[in-house]
């Protein structure tokens, strides 16, 4: 049987970490060829590099003897570029591409690092990556070619689903957004929580309660088609108890100016880190 997962080439994964693992889980689940893929990783758990190496993949290779990769995927701690990239950029050919999930590296900076013209992806993706929930943001420079881009978004669509934006300032808002959402999601549910122990509630079933209704809440949204609107209305009988909870939640100072606030912070103070 053929591979599902066809990106021309090698690919090369800088970390395998929690997001870079996850990843690769997600490759080898959708048919690529172990054969053809290499981790560096020098901190990686010697468990894992043997589970690695006996699938078939390339763990910490000599990479003089790796050859050109089709794709470099980037999933190292910021930090870390620098020494990481001086390594591997000797093996880029005229047609490798690098995928960058570094949070708070620009494109340019990734560019200074490469040989000139080389194709480069930003993308951002979250932590339901883990579980293949994620949703991850890209945006390409100018040197990606269309085939490049669709080896990209495959790789990229192996832990969720993937937006392409056209302007890579609009990464720092999606960081804002999505990139530190499911912080927000988990504090609703603490925020929640807190809440009904205060209304009576034995605090250990309190939270129960909280983390099945938002758990349960995404997936009802992520089977529907409606709009989010239409489905918070779907819960809503006037004069009820959600209205009444609603009226504190969209009042002129409820939740949507708070978030509104809380994004700008964050999208504030990604364009600081990327500085």
């Amino acid at each position: 049987m053929a591979d599902t997962l066809d990106i021309g080439g090698k690919l090369l994964l800088l970390g395998a970490g929690k997001m870079g693992g996850a990843m690769l889980e997600g490759w080898l689940k959708l048919g690529l060829d172990p054969a053809g893929v290499g981790v560096i990783d020098p901190y990686l758990p010697p468990e894992i590099a043997g589970d690695l190496s006996v699938k078939g993949i390339a763990v910490n290779p000599m990479l003089a003897s790796f050859g050109t990769p089709a794709v470099v995927l980037l999933a190292i701690k910021p930090q870390m570029m620098d020494v990481a990239m001086s390594s591997v950029a000797p093996l880029f050919g005229s047609d490798t591409l690098a995928v960058s999930i570094m949070a708070g590296k620009t494109i340019a900076s990734i560019a200074a690092l490469l040989p000139a013209d080389t194709a480069i992806v930003r993308a951002m993706p979250n932590t339901p990556a883990a579980v293949g929930r994620g949703i991850t943001a890209a945006v390409p420079n100018a040197f990606v070619t269309a085939d490049q881009e669709r080896a990209a978004d495959a790789l990229l669509r192996a832990t969720g689903a993937v937006e392409w934006v056209a302007d890579e300032s609009l990464i720092d808002a999606v960081t804002a957004v999505s990139g530190s959402g499911p912080a927000y999601v988990f504090h609703l549910v603490e925020a929640m929580a807190e809440a009904g122990a205060a209304a009576g509630l034995p605090a250990d079933l309190a939270m129960r309660l909280a983390r099945a209704t938002v758990a349960g809440s995404g997936e009802l949204l992520h089977r529907s088609d409606l709009p989010a609107a239409t489905l918070r209305q779907n819960v809503t009988s006037p004069g009820g108890t959600t209205a009444a909870a609603l009226e504190v939640l969209m009042a002129e100072n409820g939740l949507t100016p708070l978030m509104e606030r809380a994004v700008e912070a964050a999208r504030r103070r990604a364009g600081e880190l990327a500085s």
